[in-house]
């Protein structure tokens, strides 16, 4: 994603946009990877030595909270941050731990509206396995 295309989208989701959050947003905005916050502070840092982890941290959580990133827990422990807000489901390589996207209708998902006692915002299905095997 192009700086200018950066400042803009921040700027109409009400960011501030400094110069360490384009720094942070571009990256991850413009990933098809679900990355760690360490993997992001990782990154960013590489470009922008000066930048704190606590920056980067803070970064993520306000894109979360204005609705340009998805905060994902996949596995026990891990925290992951997607760009892609649109209703989707993810496959996890076991063998790599890479998290793929899976396409909304790529699945059928029946009924949740027939659960009982429950009021479901969203939801999404985790598959796991090995990704590019079959059989």
């Amino acid at each position: 994603m192009e700086q200018a295309a950066v400042r803009s989208l921040l700027a109409r989701h009400g960011i501030q946009p400094s110069a360490q959050r384009r720094a942070v947003a571009e990256f991850v905005l413009d990933t098809t990877a679900h990355p760690s916050a360490d993997h992001v502070f990782e990154e960013v840092a590489a470009r922008h030595p000066r930048i704190s982890r606590a920056t980067v941290y803070n970064t993520l959580n306000l894109l979360v909270r204005k609705g340009l990133l998805r905060q994902l827990v996949l596995a026990e422990g891990k925290v992951v941050f997607d760009p892609n807000v649109a209703p989707h489901h993810h496959f996890v390589d076991e063998a790599t731990g890479a998290i793929h996207d899976v396409p909304w209708e790529a699945l059928d998902v029946r009924r949740v509206e027939a659960l009982r006692g429950v009021s479901v915002r969203e939801y999404q299905v985790v598959l796991r396995g090995r990704w590019g095997r079959r059989g």
